[in-house]
């Protein structure tokens, strides 16, 4: 029924652009967006955005030998309709290509958003659909609380993007089935939203064992501390096939998030926390009613300097995802602490290779349930008008000790070849260098370079258990990857 209904707003929002009549009384305006990207992996194994895969028994490393390049384009064209004073209408059209790909074929690397367990519509290569679709209706049934409704499908950015954004870089951007309801009075801002993440069928079933339903409160408090506080309640039901951390979960979130600035620092605070019960995974095993108790903090502390040359700025940033302890589980503390990032914008945040996407999922992702330390040091001038460079660096590491998981992760024999915990929490380093400038109102250019340093460690976890990788301590040696790109996005 809940997608059904969801279903019926959407193509009632198509049916009102094609009906000739009802536009002819609406006032409408039109926008758009075309981008078009060309990138460059040297080492890159899975295509674009310097991914890496499991290689097998083709390379000793993580990394392939091979340089792969690859053009995306993506074009929104959007209308807006305003009908009356209290309801308007919104839809979004985008076409996602790699340059010479035949109809019907599936690009190498536009995948799905970056949370690691991503219940949205697939990203893949699509001649034309629909990336937004909603009704807005303000002052919702005239409540007592006065209520803006937005129906349909629709984008859901919230706090700097850490849990929920659109993943801003793939050529598809994440987009959700909801209901969401927005409050505003002063300096104070409430949105609640109800999500139908995945559906099995056609037909909405109560006793179906594969859906997923996310339940989002936000409150916004401007004026504290020199910024604004936002306090996060999430209910994530989910009971869909999509992975083993992602069937039979009851999660909840709840956290807060400060950022502001205050004696010229510009300064940022949050923290989440996780708790429920989800299935857990024991390497390839999936373990039925698992407690979950998981959390992440983050803090930024950064100085601009405007009034000298350049405008250079400098910012720390430190992120920290609890992880999972694979020898405790086997040992009977049957509690996964693995912290979900659900819809989150990780490209934002854990380096531009998008190395450590779905850092709380097991298996061969992320890392493979062990959490993530990521300490950055960002830096931005001004060299010139209209120009902006800005240079990143990250230190990675578990934050579970991976030497402890060699036993149970698929590479047993490693510690017998190579000496006992040879398997450090480093996972390496990266460099991530942009230039952005804007040719005009309408036009950006960006140019970008990144290069990541492996350690062992990074290249055993991304191997592990794959045959051909295990046994054998030559194939557990250091690596890095190089990416570049230039990318043309225009807007109207």
């Amino acid at each position: 029924m809940k997608k059904n209904l969801l279903t019926v707003a959407a193509m009632a929002v198509v049916a009102f652009f094609v009906s000739t009549e009802i536009a002819k009384a609406a006032d409408i305006t039109f926008s758009g967006q075309l981008r078009t990207r060309w990138e460059l992996n040297e080492h890159g194994a899975n295509g674009g955005n310097g991914r890496i895969a499991n290689q097998g028994a083709q390379s000793v490393n993580a990394f392939t030998d091979d340089s792969q390049q690859e053009t995306f384009t993506s074009a929104r064209l959007a209308a807006t309709a305003n009908i009356n004073e209290t309801t308007s209408a919104f839809i979004q059209l985008q076409s996602i290509r790699t340059w010479g790909q035949v109809a019907g074929g599936t690009a190498t690397q536009i995948g799905a958003g970056s949370g690691n367990a991503s219940g949205t519509v697939s990203d893949g290569d699509s001649s034309v659909g629909v990336h937004q679709a909603y009704f807005t209706l303000k002052n919702f049934l005239n409540l007592p609380l006065a209520l803006d409704a937005k129906i349909g499908r629709q984008e859901i950015l919230l706090d700097g993007w850490r849990l929920f954004g659109n993943t801003i870089w793939t050529a598809g951007m994440q987009t959700h089935d909801a209901v969401s309801f927005s409050h505003k009075h002063d300096n104070m801002s409430l949105f609640l939203a109800y999500i139908q993440a995945v559906e099995n069928d056609r037909i909405s079933d109560p006793n179906d064992s594969t859906d997923r339903e996310s339940y989002l409160a936000h409150l916004n408090l401007k004026g504290v501390l020199g910024g604004q506080f936002s306090g996060y309640v999430n209910w994530d039901s989910n009971n869909s096939a999509a992975g083993a951390q992602t069937r039979d979960n009851d999660i909840w979130t709840i956290g807060g998030r400060q950022a502001g600035k205050l004696a010229g620092l510009d300064y940022r605070g949050e923290y989440y926390y996780q708790f429920g019960n989800a299935n857990g995974q024991l390497d390839a095993a999936v373990v039925d009613d698992v407690e979950r108790e998981a959390y992440m903090f983050g803090v930024r502390v950064g100085k601009s300097f405007n009034n000298v040359s350049f405008k250079p700025s400098v910012t720390v940033w430190y992120d920290y995802l609890s992880g999972t302890d694979d020898a405790d589980q086997r040992a009977g503390d049957a509690t996964w602490k693995s912290f979900n990032t659900l819809w989150d914008t990780g490209h934002k945040f854990y380096g531009l290779q998008d190395l450590f996407l779905g850092v709380g999922g097991g298996g061969n992702t992320g890392t493979q349930g062990l959490g993530l330390q990521d300490l950055a040091v960002k830096t931005k001038i001004n060299p010139m008008a209209g120009w902006t460079v800005k240079a990143d660096y990250h230190w990675f590491w578990t934050a579970e000790s991976v030497a402890a998981n060699t036993a149970t992760r698929g590479f047993a024999s490693l510690a017998t070849n190579s000496g006992a915990n040879v398997l450090e929490n480093n996972l390496g380093t990266e460099l991530d260098i942009t230039a952005v400038t804007k040719m005009n109102a309408n036009t950006k250019v960006m140019i970008g370079y990144s290069h990541f340093d492996a350690s062992t460690s990074f290249i055993a976890l991304k191997n592990a258990g794959t045959a051909g990788n295990v046994n054998s301590t030559n194939r557990f040696g250091d690596d890095d990857a190089d990416w570049a790109y230039v990318q043309f996005d225009v807007k109207f």
